[in-house]
């Protein structure tokens, strides 16, 4: 009678197959989750951005002029800054590096404003003053107002304007109106012939009377 060897058995595969099977579906469920993360976390934190950006509940943000605490002149990235007319902010730059020199700091208080910015701070104007008279004292439409035109700024803290109100005409820039010795405007005839007469107030100027 013929002996045969008996053939080796192959060791079963089962349990290195579950083992995978188990390992894709652990893979495939954490990638589900991360997938149904990622986009809601990123769309959230768009939108924190664009609140930021356009204010809350429909106020004005950065976007239409409101400007952050700490802004100064040489600031790149705030439009209430880079909207200005380019002659203006490259006066205020080189008015700005003199003036740190004496360790004078330009800050904006406001800029260039959208004109439905301008139009809601005429509107708190109203309710503040009482009338539309009063409030135009302070506050021109968006019409006529130089901000919107990004023609104005109003310069902070107080030790940058009593710098200005001495040595802005030799930058060309000159307070405007006598009630508001934080807004300035460029007059280039300043430089040799002295900053212009100011107007008690913006409804004694001509530009407001549109």
């Amino acid at each position: 009678m013929n002996r045969t060897t008996p053939t080796a058995r192959t060791p079963s595969r089962r349990p290195h197959l579950l083992a995978v099977a188990g390992l894709a579906v652990v893979i495939t469920a954490i990638t589900v989750i991360l997938c149904s993360w990622l986009p809601e976390s990123s769309t959230a934190s768009n939108a924190a951005a664009h609140a930021s950006r356009r204010g809350h509940h429909g106020a004005p943000g950065v976007a239409d002029g409101v400007v952050p605490d700490g802004v100064t002149v040489f600031d790149k990235a705030t439009p209430a800054v880079t909207r200005l007319d380019p002659e203006l902010l490259e006066a205020l730059r080189r008015a700005a590096a003199s003036a740190a020199d004496e360790g004078v700091v330009f800050h904006v208080n406001s800029g260039w404003r959208s004109p439905s910015y301008q139009n809601r701070l005429l509107r708190e104007a109203v309710a503040k003053y009482g009338s539309e008279e009063e409030a135009a004292r302070w506050v021109a439409t968006a019409e006529t107002s130089p901000h919107v035109s990004g023609d104005a700024v109003d310069i902070g803290r107080s030790a940058a304007t009593a710098w200005l109100s001495e040595h802005g005409a030799e930058h060309g820039l000159c307070q405007i109106y006598a009630n508001e010795p934080w807004h300035y405007e460029l007059r280039p005839e300043a430089t040799d012939h002295g900053c212009p007469r100011t107007y008690a107030d913006p409804t004694q100027d001509p530009r407001t009377r549109q």
